[in-house]
């Protein structure tokens, strides 16, 4: 079997093949261990005490340990992974510290010029810091009793390596990271931690991608909102960084819309997330939540905020929020109902600004998780700010299960998104579909 078609099958194979694996750490002392749901997180996720000034500045790296990974004739397949840990700012302007890895292929890039970067964004892990997709990387199943993570980006990331192309993946604001919580679907957090991610790789030692190197961007879920709002933050936050073209697939561009959608879903859970990491972006926000939030209702963002998907799914699925107010009411319906919830969400909109570069923004047409309309939106309002926008409904039948319908187009157009990217990173311009969006579902 050919190199690449190993690996790949390797990779969608993971879970039959590997079982369950528990994390470990073998660098921290006692006083250094965190530990989240009985796993301990590396001493390396720690953050300093201070951080470099200018953002995408690399603080540490160290070998990452790919799980899936087989020898090959000029190095191990897919490649050599480093994690990372990068400075970055937040939504508040302050410093952060931000992990990830970057892969360095061991295939060839063929298709001219210098080897291309692309900057991951994972979706939905969770929000303990097990969950990290750095993490996953390593552990790509991770089951203990406590906790059920699941590295579902490895075979993205082990498709784009086959191509040739360099990956940088962040963990995000918080995910991985210890010392603070993961502000879940928070814009500008994800956009900034994506950009300084492409800034991290370039300096890491022994990478061969450059300043020259085209660089794309790919998330689908939570990863395609990121690239998106990276794609539209570039300008003003990255012009150093230079976008050939970005995959942005289900982004939940309209949170509004979206925290209607997944309550009382099978991934309710995200309810918890977005209000934990909503607190731990604007804590003038507290008095509000205290107000509203019953004692159980406190308890199920204290729980989940140590959760990844696999545990909210078990232990919050198709729960309703309608449960975790004082007065019965919705999150949803206390959120229209208070100005300054409101005003928050606003501030989360993806769509008020034009991004740079071609866009492909893909949306299941029977996606009731992150809505389908929301997302159509999305191209709907880029197309009209002039930008170059290819647009790709993904038609597949309703299934009866939110999440089913939500996570079977990240397969089914997981290929094409891929051609497409790859396609921009070789310098093939892209056909923009605005004109032919109004007849398209």
């Amino acid at each position: 079997m050919p190199p690449r078609k190993r690996f790949l099958a390797a990779a969608v194979t993971a879970a039959a093949c590997l079982g369950a694996q528990a994390l470990s750490n073998t660098t921290a002392s006692a006083a250094d261990e965190v530990v989240s749901r009985g796993v301990t997180i590396p001493a390396f996720y720690n953050p300093p005490a201070q951080l470099p000034a200018a953002d995408g500045t690399l603080v540490r790296s160290a070998p990452l340990p790919l799980a899936l990974s087989l020898p090959g004739l000029d190095g191990p397949l897919p490649g050599h992974a480093t994690r990372l840990m990068y400075k970055s700012t937040d939504s508040d302007g302050q410093p952060v510290a931000v992990t990830g890895a970057y892969i360095q292929p061991t295939a060839t890039w063929k298709s001219g010029g210098p080897r291309p970067l692309v900057a991951l964004a994972p979706g939905t892990m969770g929000q303990g810091d097990q969950c990290a997709a750095s993490l996953g990387l390593e552990h790509p199943l991770t089951l203990n009793g406590r906790t059920t993570s699941v590295g579902y980006e490895d075979l993205a990331i082990y498709r784009l390596l086959a191509k040739g192309v360099a990956v940088v993946v962040t963990d995000y604001d918080g995910l991985g990271t210890t010392d603070r919580l993961h502000t879940y679907v928070n814009r500008v957090d994800e956009g900034h931690a994506v950009l300084d991610a492409v800034r991290a790789a370039r300096s890491v030692p022994g990478a061969s991608v450059t300043h020259n190197s085209r660089v794309g961007l790919f998330g689908y879920s939570q990863g395609g909102g990121a690239t998106a709002s990276a794609a539209e933050l570039q300008a003003s936050y990255a012009p150093d960084v230079t976008l050939a073209g970005t995959y942005a697939g289900a982004p939940p561009a309209d949170l509004t819309a979206v925290t209607k959608a997944i309550d009382g879903s099978e991934l309710a859970g995200a309810l918890g997330w977005s209000l934990n990491g909503f607190l731990q972006s604007d804590p003038s926000l507290r008095p509000i939540a205290e107000a509203h939030l019953n004692t159980a209702g406190k308890a199920a963002l204290s729980d989940l905020s140590t959760m990844c998907v696999g545990d909210a799914i078990f232990g919050y699925g198709y729960a309703k929020s309608t449960k975790w107010t004082t007065d019965g009411r919705s999150v949803s319906d206390i959120i229209a109902a208070t100005p300054a919830l409101q005003q928050f969400l606003d501030r989360q909109r993806i769509g008020t600004l034009k991004p740079s570069g071609p866009v492909r923004v893909a949306t299941g047409v029977s996606d009731n998780l992150v809505p389908h309309a929301q997302a159509r939106q999305l191209a709907v309002d880029w197309c009209h700010k002039g930008a170059d926008i290819t647009y790709k409904p993904v038609v597949l039948p309703d299934v009866g299960s939110a999440l089913l319908n939500h996570f079977a187009p990240l397969l089914t157009d997981q290929g094409d998104a891929i051609g497409w990217l790859t396609d921009r990173l070789s310098g093939t311009p892209a056909p923009s579909t605005c004109s032919s969006l109004p007849a398209r579902p």
